[in-house]
């Protein structure tokens, strides 16, 4: 009966891991997502408030002009927080990767 012969590996003590990069984005984005849904749900539920009488069509104009700003500001402040966030989780991914190893860089030759 002959058995495969398995390759001896070598275990030098260290473990070469990639560290992880965080690309979902952060809470504060997701909260500034939303209030950003929000506020063109509050723009498209305009017309009901004018014909409910809530608001006056003068009203309704001056706060669509807000409400658009609203939410284009924070759609632009998520979208911002988001990517600062991929940023600063790759510049740290990458320090963890040269400080894990100390063979330096991303090609390590141990």
């Amino acid at each position: 009966m002959n058995l495969p012969l398995t390759t001896p590996t070598r275990h030098d003590g260290h473990q070469h891991t990639e560290p992880t990069v965080d690309t979902t984005p952060p809470t504060r984005s997701k909260v500034s997502g939303i209030l950003a849904a929000v506020a063109c749900a509050a723009c498209c539920a305009l017309p009901l408030l004018i014909a409910a009488g809530v608001l006056t069509t003068a009203g309704a104009a001056i706060l669509e002009k807000a409400l658009f700003a609203v939410a284009a500001g924070l759609v632009v402040a998520a979208l911002g927080m988001w990517w600062l966030h991929r940023r600063r989780s790759v510049q740290r991914a990458a320090a963890a990767a040269g400080a894990s190893c100390g063979c330096g860089g991303g090609g390590c030759g141990c």
